[in-house]
């Protein structure tokens, strides 16, 4: 059984709607629609329908309800509703809302949408970091995610910063690298254009 991402259908759902509808009906469809997200077991999911087949016994009359428009033609008065309703009717009709809690399912059907709620949630809790930090804390996130603690915690210290530990055999005679200054490296003042005079 498929569920229908809800994300998708609360966004489909107020595409028609908009996100303050001007209608009592079109207000409370689009409740309805948005408390899925605190749907979470079976009572609350019959719960859910319940309520839906109170919206339709209170305002279904309006989703048939035919207008005269400008061009001579008969339509649908409340047009917007109307595909707004049809779209929570099919996915009910069709079973498809609430098998993430008969079968175990996921809410959303975008494993990837999970996950940027997650980064957005990390970002927002921790709002005061600088971007460097931010995105330190978002790979930091991303790896513990893709990788066991264990090996996560290999990564989590750059590989300059490692200590080197040589065997004996491979001990250095001379320094190649250091921190002091030499003269080669033109680290001086220079006088004149760009140092040409």
């Amino acid at each position: 059984m498929h569920q229908r991402c809800l994300f998708h259908l609360q966004l489909n759902t107020t595409r028609h709607l908009t996100c303050n509808p001007r209608t009592n009906a079109g207000r409370g469809l689009r409740r309805l629609v948005m408390d899925l997200s605190g749907v979470r077991d079976e009572d609350a999911a019959i719960d859910w329908q319940l309520r839906l087949e109170q919206w339709w016994q209170t305002f279904g009359h309006l989703t048939n309800e035919r207008t005269l428009l400008r061009n001579g033609r008969f339509g649908f008065t409340h047009d917007r509703l109307r595909k707004a309703w049809l779209l929570v009717r099919l996915v009910v009709r069709k079973n498809l809302l609430f098998t993430h809690i008969t079968y175990g399912n996921p809410r959303t059907t975008s494993a990837l949408e999970s996950l940027n709620a997650q980064i957005r949630d990390l970002l927002r809790r921790h709002r005061g970091m600088t971007e460097e930090h931010r995105r330190r804390a978002v790979e930091w996130f991303l790896t513990l995610h893709e990788l066991p603690l264990e090996h996560a915690l290999d990564r989590a210290q750059p590989a300059a910063q490692r200590p080197v530990v040589l065997e004996p055999d491979e001990q250095v005679s001379h320094i190649v690298y250091d921190t002091g200054l030499d003269t080669a490296e033109g680290l001086w003042l220079r006088s004149g254009w760009a140092g040409h005079g």
